[in-house]
C-alpha cells in the first residue's frame, strides 16, 4: 500500500520538462509529504500532450467514511467504482520517494537512484465537483517486499505517454514487475554521523 509520498523542487523542475502544459495552481504546489486527502500534482493526458493538474488524493466512499487511495492492478479492471475511471481516465502521479513502515514502526523511504522522481501509474474520476486520483499498487518486488507486500504500480518515463493514451499498453501495464528501488530506513536518514 502507498499512504503517504514526497515531491520536491526537483520533481516540479522534472514535471515541467515531460508536460505540454501546468496548470497554473501547481505553481504554489505545496512540496513535502502528501497524504491522502490532500491536494497534488497529476498528469493527464490532454490532445496536446501530458498536462500536470492539481487533484485531492482519494476516492470518495458511497455510504462509509474514509478515503479509498490504491487499487490493486490485479482487480481494478473487475472492480465496478474503478474499471470506467482505469479505461478512460489513467494518470501518472510523479513523486520523489514513498514511504512504507517496517514492523517496529520505522519509517522506510523507497526511491530511484537511476532516475531523479518516481511515476506511479493511477487514474482520476470526478466526485463532487473535483477530481480525485488514485494510486495503482501491485505485488511488491524484492526490493520492498521484506517492509511491505504491496508496492506502487512505476512507471518508466519512457512508458509515461503510453501509460495515458495507449489503450492495449493498459493490459501490459498492469501485469509488469516495477523496477527494483532503493530504500533507506529512518534510522539512516536521521544519522548526525
Amino acid at each position: 500500500m502507498c499512504g503517504r509520498y514526497y515531491v520536491d523542487d526537483e520533481t516540479a523542475r522534472e514535471i515541467e520538462k515531460v508536460v505540454r502544459e501546468v496548470d497554473a495552481k501547481l505553481r504554489k504546489e505545496k512540496m513535502g509529504d502528501i497524504y491522502p486527502s490532500q491536494a497534488a500534482a497529476v498528469l493527464t493526458g490532454k490532445p496536446s500532450g501530458l498536462k500536470a493538474e492539481e487533484m485531492n488524493w482519494g476516492f470518495l466512499q458511497y455510504q462509509k467514511k474514509g478515503l479509498l487511495i490504491n487499487a490493486r492492478a490485479e482487480s481494478v479492471l473487475d472492480r465496478k467504482m474503478f474499471r470506467d475511471s482505469v479505461l478512460h481516465r489513467r494518470c501518472i502521479i510523479p513523486a520523489k520517494q514513498f514511504y512504507e513502515w517496517d514492523s517496529e514502526k520505522n519509517k522506510v523511504t523507497f526511491f530511484r537512484k537511476d532516475e531523479p522522481i518516481l511515476y506511479m501509474a493511477g487514474f482520476y474520476n470526478r466526485f463532487q465537483d473535483e477530481d480525485r486520483f488514485i494510486i495503482i499498487t501491485t505485488r511488491a518486488n524484492a526490493s520492498v517486499r521484506e517492509i511491505h507486500d504491496r508496492m506502487p504500480l512505476v512507471l518508466e518515463k519512457s512508458e509515461l505517454e503510453d501509460w495515458v493514451y495507449d489503450d492495449k499498453f493498459l493490459e501490459f501495464v498492469l501485469h509488469k514487475v516495477p523496477v527494483q528501488l532503493n530504500k533507506q530506513q529512518e534510522y539512516e536518514q536521521q544519522s548526525l554521523f
